[in-house]
């Protein structure tokens, strides 16, 4: 058991020095730090971020925005999505607007969020939409794909559609869900950083990259994308570990 845990660390530092080489030559032949800077000159404003206190209330506002975006995504798409896999006509009602959605670009669904709500809630409204579908279309097909044979057998013995919900519905969706969230994760965290990018909230990360952007500091906008990257990863690997105990149980 020690020696897998020892070659799977052994083999995730191999893989992140792999890359890290590639940056460092990728810089070294640009030779600009303007265009892209070194691995280690961005780490070294990395560490000078993160050794600023406020960064970490920084981060934890940007954290709530993204989170609650997702959470409203999942709470909606769960209740939606289910509502439709069971009705086909419900389905043919919301799916367009479930595609209008999804094939808004972010710029403008963002634009519009800044002009309709206070800067602080336009990061919450964009990860939102930008979920939403996925969790919605995930959760219906699951439903549409609960095994019939096992729904004959539930109405030949006359079980009551709240045991067939409880019983065979939830079973069915439940992977749907959790493959839905694990894929939410990464684009709630885009569709809020670029919010904030634009709408620039007094406490954000976005505010910090358009910042950066705006007085040429590339080392700066690595070192904050790094940070994005970072809480993605956290956030997604919590939940996978939340998710296997679930199971479990």
């Amino acid at each position: 058991m020690k020696a897998s845990i020892i070659k799977t660390s052994f083999k995730k530092i191999f893989i992140l020095l792999f890359w890290l080489v590639i940056w460092e030559i990728f810089a070294l032949l640009v030779n600009k730090e303007i265009y892209l800077p070194s691995p280690i000159s961005t780490f070294k404003t990395l560490i000078i971020i993160l050794l600023d206190k406020s960064t970490y209330f920084i981060i934890l506002s940007s954290t709530v925005r993204t989170i609650l975006g997702l959470i409203l995504s999942c709470i909606f798409g769960i209740i939606l999505g289910f509502a439709c896999g069971l009705n086909d006509f419900l389905y043919d009602l919301i799916n367009p607007l479930v595609i209008v959605i999804r094939s808004t670009p972010i710029v403008s669904i963002i634009i519009l969020a800044i002009i309709w709500l206070k800067s602080s809630n336009v990061p919450i409204f964009a990860s939102f939409l930008m979920c939403f579908p996925v969790v919605f279309t995930n959760v219906a097909t699951g439903i549409k794909s609960t095994d019939k044979k096992i729904l004959e057998m539930c109405r030949v013995y006359s079980l009551s559609k709240f045991e067939i919900i409880k019983s065979v519905y939830y079973y069915s969706v439940l992977p749907y869900i959790y493959s839905a969230v694990i894929s939410s994760i990464g684009i709630a965290w885009k569709a809020s950083s670029a919010a904030e990018v634009l709408s620039v909230p007094k406490y954000s990360i976005g505010k910090y990259l358009f910042y950066a952007k705006t007085s040429l500091e590339p080392t700066a906008l690595f070192s904050w994308t790094i940070i994005i990257v970072a809480l993605s990863y956290i956030l997604e690997t919590i939940f996978i570990k939340v998710g296997k105990r679930g199971r479990k149980i």
